[in-house]
């Protein structure tokens, strides 16, 4: 319930009235039926815009941070994420994985709409990052398709670390659906898994425009901060 009054009623209208999202490609997204969303993660306003401009309710799988913090804000944000559908996951090692897996099989068995950042994380420098295979195992076992989608502009409204985004248009693309049925019963194999992620991003990539980085973001990001702290910017 909490979540139609948000999405119709309070954050969905706003976001709407103050980024002025141009839509491209909305009619690819099923009216009904399973299926995967998959996206580029450029900004924490990704979380909102997209679901916001959906006529479906979709379920995103959400770091476990969000559910987790301390104190009364950590509580707000773990309620507002639970009342928005959200799912909790792990992203520490390869059981906490599996899990994620299976959190994502139970949105899709139930005939939902399942929105997945690939890459696992935002991207630290606006470039599209290599994605994980989750998105691969999931869409072959549940036998459904999936939709690449781009989000444009997202991180220069909000880039990471600050906290409130600037008032800029921003663009969201949604392409044609990808099917995987060619790879039925294969989703144990590597090489097949890491064909299907490979052509998801690859889709993505086409929407969005950037820059690819055939690197994991995370393994990135903690190169980017190894090498901050080796050689710290001087103070101006």
């Amino acid at each position: 319930m909490f979540y139609y009054v948000l999405k119709y009623v309070v954050l969905g209208p706003l976001l709407r009235l103050v980024f002025r999202p141009r839509i491209e490609g909305l009619e690819h997204i099923p009216e009904d039926g399973a299926a995967i969303v998959a996206g580029n993660h450029l900004s924490f306003s990704d979380h909102f815009l997209m679901p916001a401009i959906l006529k479906r309710r979709i379920t995103f799988l959400a770091k476990a941070e969000y559910f987790t913090g301390p104190g009364i804000k950590g509580k707000l944000t773990a309620a507002f994420f639970h009342s928005i559908g959200q799912i909790p996951v792990d992203r520490s090692g390869k059981e906490a994985g599996q899990a994620a897996i299976r959190e994502g099989l139970g949105v899709l068995s139930k005939g939902e709409l399942l929105g997945i950042y690939p890459e696992g994380t935002r991207s630290h420098d606006g470039r599209l990052y290599k994605g994980k295979v989750g998105v691969a195992v999931m869409a072959i076992k549940a036998g459904v398709p999936v939709i690449p989608c781009a989000m444009v502009g997202t991180f220069e409204i909000q880039p990471p670390g600050q906290k409130v985004p600037r008032i800029k248009r921003v663009t969201i693309r949604f392409g044609e659906p990808l099917d995987f049925s060619r790879y039925a019963g294969l989703e144990d194999q590597k090489a097949a898994i890491r064909a299907v992620t490979d052509e998801i991003m690859y889709a993505v990539l086409g929407l969005s425009g950037q820059e690819y980085v055939d690197e994991y973001a995370v393994k990135a990001k903690a190169a980017q901060a190894e090498k901050s702290e080796k050689f710290p910017r001087r103070a101006r």
